[in-house]
């Protein structure tokens, strides 16, 4: 049986990305820890799922490479990494709005918008 593909955003999802892009950002140099869990859910998803990694970083083989080394580190194994989101029967993303056939939610939605780290409920892994 062939395994559905579901695809990982790398920044703000795998990668806690509190640093952010700034003036000292570069593809090539990640300096911030997983999330809370993140290998652990991961390690899920592929005993159901093909997990590829999708993340602007991968557009130059420094950053594709900053993120093999990275996933190296903390022992995170993933089947692809891509600079552009690939067909997937998902998508996991800390910027995306899904849409569920109500506009005037989603335009809500968008409007209230709020990253997942700005946000003081999030869980912190012990």
């Amino acid at each position: 049986m062939v395994k559905p593909t579901i695809c990982v955003d790398f920044d703000g999802v795998m990668n806690s990305y509190k640093s952010g892009y700034g003036p000292n950002y570069t593809v090539d140099h990640i300096t911030d820890p997983p999330t809370p869990y993140c290998a652990d859910a991961i390690k899920i998803l592929r005993a159901s799922y093909v997990v590829i990694i999708h993340s602007t970083r991968a557009v130059t083989d420094e950053g594709k490479q900053a993120i093999k080394d990275w996933l190296k580190k903390y022992d995170i194994v993933v089947d692809g990494i891509m600079a552009v989101k690939p067909p997937a029967m998902m998508y996991i993303d800390d910027r995306a709005i899904p849409f569920r056939g109500n506009w005037f939610e989603t335009l809500e939605a968008v409007n209230n918008f709020k990253h997942w780290f700005l946000d003081d409920t999030w869980i912190e892994e012990k």
